[in-house]
């Protein structure tokens, strides 16, 4: 029998049997999803120091759920919102519309944030509070403070069981990013995230018109500010590191003191940057725990007549990366610190809920790149492309072949979004004029392909293809699609030294773990997707899936729950 048949074998077993899988579950019935997030968790962050995890944190996943180790995203802008949109949807970004953190909004000639929304301004959590710098360049460009999900295009899992619950359940997503909360918290759940101008945890106008006041009591007490000044020291003595020698490279960031080597100083009461470097340091996701404690226990999730939901977003692997690399000593301290506090964070689910009474679902939205500057000292090709670089080769070869160099109204990685009005006064031909560009970029250092749909029709890897594919939408995305060559950045010139968003393995990879009542220890090889998980979630929970999920049930998260005892 083939791998093919058995799956759908055991599919329809699923679908004969999950009345059996009910009842066989008695008390163990589930009360409360979380699914937790870690931003930029390539999965060999996290076996790199398997052998050190604590008992009641990864290791309680990795020993009792089901573990895929092979799960990839199957679009190729592989950022932030892009990931969390398909993880709450089960939609590839062609469908939920979030095709990357930043889209050229054609209706009024600007590029847009994604989850702007001026109509739904972020609630003032005290009357000092002002905007103050930002380090995430996506969040520069946004025209508004206001945030909501009114631009993602796709149910959600929340928004689904909140549906199928008669409204009965209640879904909640917090991050220390305001994208991140939103999406997957959906259009009928309530979202907060940390801000980097207070420490505050903030929602908008969207969710409430008031903090509820276990809110503005946490906001009260200032725990973030009560950092500045003091240090983030290594969790264990440098030398059981394995990057214990990768503490202090030229290449890496100093945020204003922060510094490149431990223990790294958090800026003093009034700097700027304070909240930052707490949000890129294990202090940003302790603080995040805390936060999602007091939600749990003052919301009373997991109490009610119906499954709560409740997505935790941690941020902090992210940052460390974007600032130190993947390979640094901050990047494993970080993931041993996020052990222990997420062993925390279940051990107080545990008293208040009951893990078998939780369904566990982790994942990551992308995985990372090492630094380019890092892979060439190991003799990998790599580099970085910067928008001036790709701008000023765009004008070259339009003056070279067209004679003008005004053709393009935008680039913001990875699209390149032409003008059809100054095209057509130059007397080109559009089509022309998008197919000479892509072939001519296609041929530029550090560029893979410069894509267009119809050249993509006779590429020969048609896995880039369809990942390229996955990723327009009609509406948001460019005339042509970027992609750069492996170990080489496309990025803004900044303080962020590593980066994501390719198509390539290392950007795609992420771990899908399932945990909690009927669930049995296993691990899973063969190649899925995490657009699958929101679909498996909803099985579990015996409902349909979002309406737009292109994912598929995973028949192994359900292989233990349908045998009879």
């Amino acid at each position: 029998m083939s791998s093919k048949r058995a799956l759908v074998l055991v599919l329809l077993a699923q679908c004969l049997l999950f009345p059996i899988a009910e009842a066989e579950r008695g008390e163990q019935q589930i009360r409360l999803v979380l699914q937790l997030t870690v931003d930029g968790l390539r999965p060999d962050l996290l076996t790199r120091v398997k052998d050190r995890l604590g008992e009641g944190g990864f290791r309680h996943l990795l020993e009792n759920g089901t573990v895929f180790t092979n799960a990839h995203y199957q679009h190729a802008n592989t950022e932030t919102i892009v990931g969390h949109a398909t993880l709450a949807t089960g939609a590839h970004p062609s469908v939920h519309g979030m095709t990357g953190n930043v889209w050229y909004d054609a209706e009024v000639g600007e590029l847009a944030y994604n989850i702007e929304d001026p109509d739904s301004p972020i609630l003032p959590v005290r009357k000092e509070q002002q905007s103050g710098d930002q380090v995430d360049s996506a969040q520069k460009l946004s025209r508004t403070a206001g945030r909501s999900p009114q631009t993602l295009l796709a149910e959600t899992l929340a928004d689904k069981l909140l549906a199928y619950s008669g409204g009965r359940s209640r879904a909640f997503g917090i991050s220390g990013k305001d994208r991140s909360a939103v999406a997957l918290a959906g259009k009928g759940g309530k979202a907060f995230w940390m801000s980097t101008d207070s420490g505050d945890f903030v929602t908008s106008g969207w969710y409430y018109d008031d903090y509820p006041d276990w809110v503005a009591n946490w906001n009260g007490k200032r725990k973030a500010s009560a950092y500045a000044g003091t240090e983030w020291s290594l969790l264990k003595k440098k030398d059981s590191y394995l990057l214990a020698g990768q503490d202090d490279r030229a290449y890496e960031t100093d945020l204003r003191g922060f510094g490149r080597t431990f223990p790294h100083r958090f800026g003093a009461a009034g700097n700027k940057l304070l909240y930052t470097q707490v949000v890129g340091s294990p202090a940003g996701d302790a603080l995040l725990a805390d936060f999602a404690k007091s939600l749990l226990l003052n919301e009373k999730l997991g109490q009610g007549p119906a499954i709560d939901y409740f997505s935790v977003s941690f941020s902090g692997v992210d940052a460390v990366n974007h600032f130190f690399g993947p390979a640094s000593l901050e990047n494993e301290d970080m993931v041993l610190q996020l052990d222990r506090t997420l062993s925390e964070l279940l051990s107080f689910i545990d008293e208040k809920v009951g893990l078998d009474h939780t369904l566990i679902v982790l994942s990551a939205d992308h995985g990372v790149a090492e630094l380019p500057e890092y892979m060439a000292e190991r003799g990998i090709d790599s580099g970085r492309l910067t928008p001036d670089v790709i701008q000023a080769a765009v004008k070259r070869i339009s003056k070279d072949r067209f004679g003008a160099t005004d053709l393009v109204r935008f680039y913001y990685r990875p699209y390149l979004y032409l003008d059809p009005g100054r095209i057509e006064t130059a007397g080109l031909d559009f089509d022309d004029v998008r197919e000479v560009l892509a072939e001519a970029l296609t041929l530029e250092p550090g560029i893979h392909i410069a894509a267009t749909r119809q050249m993509l029709e006779g590429w020969p890897d048609r896995q880039l293809f369809d990942q390229i594919r996955n990723n327009y939408h009609p509406v948001r995305a460019g005339d042509i699609y970027i992609v750069q060559e492996p170990y080489w950045f496309n990025y803004e010139k900044g303080p962020v030294v590593g980066m994501h968003g390719s198509p390539w393995n290392y950007d795609t990879h992420v771990p899908i773990m399932f945990a909690g009542p009927g669930i049995s220890p296993a691990i899973v090889h063969r190649r899925v997707q995490p657009a699958d998980v929101a679909s498996t979630v909803a099985a579990l929970l015996g409902m349909s899936p979002p309406a737009s999920s292109q994912g598929l049930v995973l028949p192994e998260v359900f292989s233990r729950i349908l045998i009879r005892k």
